[in-house]
């Protein structure tokens, strides 16, 4: 039915066009988010305000791919979350779900 050619592949139906990880603009360069803890150098865990701006409305901790933040700096807003949770700075779900 189909060529085993491999440049026949891009022609079919249902294929993705050879893009591995979703669809890519061609036309659009690829922006980087803006690393929103490029200043801090110690993340505190009594510092709420910063800390909210990683949390949802649900009260979940956002990924890292949504935040911008390194891999590193990723562990150290969670582990201050979970410590801010446990000493009741911040709450473990959002007041309106309960």
């Amino acid at each position: 039915m189909f060529n085993s050619n491999r440049n026949d592949r891009n022609s079919r139906d249902g294929d993705r066009g050879g893009l591995g990880r979703g669809r890519v603009r061609r036309n659009e360069p690829q922006r980087r988010k803006r690393n929103p803890l490029r200043d801090v150098e110690y993340i505190d865990y009594t510092n709420t305000k910063l800390l909210s701006r990683f949390i949802n409305d649900q009260g979940k901790i956002l990924p890292k791919r949504i935040t911008g933040v390194s891999a590193k700096q990723q562990r150290a807003v969670t582990k201050a979350i979970k410590f801010a949770r446990h000493l009741a700075l911040m709450p473990f779900v959002a007041d309106d779900s309960r």
